[in-house]
């Protein structure tokens, strides 16, 4: 060991990855992960899916561990970084040679009337989704505001505990803006399959007393559990409090995951990173990203030249059905989709270059298209 000690700030998949690709690397300071989460190190994909459903335990969960010889400091968020101590919330002040921030993102509420209350639900966290879970234990009915991956994941997960759940969908297909009409009415077609009803072109207006839902097209919905998956807002707050370079509400840091202060690195949903394949800085809310781009940063942090260039991707389990995407995720011109047998394939481009690519059953496309989009290659013509 030497007198270095690297700080972890977050103990998702970022963190922990950070922690962990710092040892392989070579470091051999000293190493400290901090988090306000007060459980271990866990996934959070089965958070929608197998554990709210009951079908995984929170054994089922557990992540790989940092180390063996990585400290972790759970429960304790941390309120203050300076230029080379951090300090938490119960007083502890801890010394760093280097610093990787993995705070990553919380769930962001719509600005209507009603939507703070307790009782309605979000899901980000092990504690959240067990919340989740309780209320849906005995209900009848459930109503999922938004209809991206969380919320249709979470909204089959309810719909096979038993509960009638409706949908709120704010256009006219799931994920529309994100996916292009066609991977949004395949994506409809699943949801009914498992029992979903969903209020296309509906926004949330206000929540009552009693969950009763008010929206334009329906005045008043009454539901025993109410969930938002409206999204998530990275946690920036303790970088900006430093003085770090915030862009788009991330903090920018380079392909080494480096920000604009020495020293300190910032992986995952927090990071606006610079990624040399796109040309550009990215902003990433995947798990296999954060993975990803903790490793770079933890790596960085042991005095390697780690850059992060992978193009960003990940899946999607609806019910019994896999989605698979890789994209740089800031837009397209024009998608395009291809049937293949069994499954099918979204090819997305911009200016007559791939950007992205959307599967199902058709893992080869998949590959092959991470590789385009990678090179900066057309879409295929078929």
């Amino acid at each position: 060991m030497t007198d270095e000690t690297l700080v972890v700030i977050g103990s998702g998949p970022a963190g922990v990855s950070a922690a962990r690709a710092y040892r392989e690397a070579g470091g051999r300071g000293r190493v400290r992960l901090f988090s306000a989460d007060p459980a271990p190190p866990y996934a959070r994909p089965p958070l929608s899916k197998d554990f709210l459903r009951g079908d995984a335990d929170e054994q089922d969960l557990a992540l790989d561990g940092p180390g063996d010889d990585v400290e972790l400091c759970l429960g304790d968020p941390v309120t203050e970084l300076g230029e080379h101590e951090i300090r938490t919330a119960s007083g502890t002040v801890q010394g760093f040679t280097q610093c990787v921030l993995a705070t990553g993102a919380e769930p962001v509420r719509p600005p209507v009337p009603g939507a703070d209350h307790p009782e309605v639900r979000v899901l980000r966290s092990l504690t959240s989704s067990r919340e989740l879970r309780a209320a849906a234990d005995g209900a009848r009915s459930a109503v999922v505001v938004g209809a991206g991956f969380i919320g249709c994941e979470a909204a089959v997960s309810l719909a096979r505990l038993g509960l009638q759940v409706t949908v709120l969908c704010p256009d006219s297909v799931p994920q529309e803006q994100r996916l292009g009409r066609d991977a949004g009415e395949l994506i409809l077609r699943w949801l009914k399959a498992d029992g979903v009803s969903v209020l296309r072109g509906t926004r949330l207006d206000a929540v009552s007393e009693g969950h009763r839902i008010h929206t334009e097209l329906v005045p008043a919905l009454d539901t025993d559990v109410l969930l938002m998956a409206t999204g998530v807002r990275p946690r920036v707050e303790l970088a900006e409090k430093a003085g770090l370079a915030v862009e788009n509400g991330r903090v920018r840091t380079d392909e080494h995951l480096r920000t604009s202060r020495p020293h300190v690195y910032a992986a995952g949903d927090l990071a606006f990173a610079h990624n040399p394949a796109a040309g550009r800085a990215l902003a990433v809310e995947h798990w296999g990203e954060g993975l990803a781009m903790g490793e770079v940063a933890g790596r960085s942090a042991a005095g390697e030249d780690a850059a992060w260039d992978a193009v960003p991707g990940f899946w999607s389990e609806i019910g019994d059905e896999v989605l698979k995407y890789a994209a740089w995720g800031d837009g397209f011109d024009a998608a395009r989709p291809v049937s293949r047998d069994g499954g099918f394939t979204v090819w997305y481009e911009r200016d007559g270059k791939a950007v992205g690519v959307l599967t199902h059953n058709a893992d080869e496309d998949y590959e092959r298209g991470s590789d385009l989009i990678r090179n900066h290659r057309p879409v295929p013509p078929h």
